[in-house]
């Protein structure tokens, strides 16, 4: 090994002797470096290139050792600098206030050569492998944010223009990539598909099979009139596709021109709907299995009219798993009565006013997913 590749020691103390006897000991394998003094040790220990490891004395005048390293700890550029002291003191109590400090070991004089050079290369292996794993964690880091923006790209950037239907969608992940997604298939300005799906778990693999559906339902855009047939045509596409996953997934149609909703499920959490004419919220249930499980599954669809003034909700089941601190779900009876105490509401002010409700309920702030992806789409049928 070259002298520019051996890595480097700072030795602090303020005994000649002691800093030629840890010199000698490590001078074959490492670069060392030597401070008199507290003071010179943290000017040394800003230099560049910094040490890789500082072997710091606990007595020394004027600024001690402990002063030193706890100075070491708190800066920013120095605060990852594993500290070992060198010390006579052999109480629990010294050993405590050292490991307080900041420091990562102790070495006791008078030294032994075989455990200065065996703590000293301990812990110098130890810093390579943090310093590695925070690179990959970096690194990961740093694919995460750009599958996010991938996954964002995917998703509406806004819900298309239809005549007599306003709509506002939420989207909340839970971590940096999620499992649920939404998008529209736009038959023409009268006419519009709503889709709402859940992947199974969380993370990446999730995220990567909700992609799936962005090209899934486009495919399916000749049946957009028939959710029994978008579900069987996602069925078809994502069966064979992936293990250990599912998908649930929800498909409304909008006719404007004839003023009716076909709805059709897939293990998914129901359509709500507030009738002007009532002025209640209703469930609508029409599920069939989950998607994803098994090929040539078959659903079936409701159709509903609709009046101007009447409301749906579509949503993931985040909206309704969000607990409480004392474990208690929104659940759907919450989620009616928000609908029926709110639908006068624009879809805009609907959404946020319901995201606000949920942050109240679990107590985190608005816009965080705690246990799950949360993504709700709010539908006003308006008045003409």
């Amino acid at each position: 090994m070259t002298d520019h590749d051996k890595q480097l020691v700072l030795i602090v103390d303020d005994a000649a002797t002691n800093l030629q006897v840890a010199h000698s000991i490590l001078k074959q394998e490492y670069k060392v470096r030597v401070a008199t003094s507290g003071e010179k040790a943290l000017e040394l220990a800003k230099d560049n290139p910094q040490p890789d490891l500082i072997l710091l004395d606990v007595e020394m005048p004027e600024m001690d050792g402990y002063e030193v390293c706890t100075i070491l700890k708190t800066a920013r550029e120095t605060r990852d600098i594993p500290v070992i002291f060198l010390t006579a003191k052999t109480k629990a109590e010294d050993e405590t206030r050292g490991f307080e400090a900041g420091a990562v070991d102790y070495i006791h004089k008078p030294f032994s050569p075989a455990v200065m050079k065996a703590r000293v290369h301990t812990h110098l292996m130890l810093r390579d492998t943090r310093d590695e794993l925070a690179r990959q964690l970096s690194r990961l880091n740093g694919e995460l944010e750009m599958a996010r923006q991938i996954q964002l790209s995917i998703l509406p950037h806004a819900a298309p223009k239809i005549c007599g239907v306003e709509i506002a969608a939420r989207y909340i992940p839970m971590t940096s990539v999620a499992g649920d997604f939404y998008d529209f298939i736009r038959v023409d300005d009268k006419h519009i598909g709503i889709l709402v799906a859940d992947v199974s778990g969380h993370g990446l693999a999730s995220a990567l099979i909700a992609s799936m559906l962005k090209v899934a339902l486009a495919a399916q855009s000749a049946l957009a009139f028939d959710p029994a047939g978008v579900l069987a045509g996602l069925n078809q596409s994502l069966c064979g596709k992936f293990e250990h996953h599912f998908v649930t997934a929800a498909y409304l149609y909008v006719d404007m021109e004839k003023n009716f909703i076909r709805y059709a499920g897939a293990g998914h959490p129901p359509l709500l709907l507030w009738h002007g004419s009532t002025g209640c919220a209703t469930e609508v249930v029409e599920n069939g299995r989950p998607l994803g499980l098994f090929s040539g599954g078959t659903y079936s669809a409701v159709e509903l009219r609709v009046e101007p003034g009447d409301k749906a909700l579509l949503c993931t089941d985040g909206v309704m798993d969000t607990r409480s601190p004392s474990n208690q779900e929104f659940g759907a009876d919450m989620l009616k009565g928000f609908l029926e105490s709110n639908h006068s509401l624009d879809t805009e002010t609907f959404a946020d006013g319901l995201l606000s409700a949920l942050s109240e309920w679990s107590e985190y702030p608005k816009g965080y997913g705690k246990e799950d992806d949360v993504t709700l789409l709010v539908i006003d049928f308006l008045r003409m």
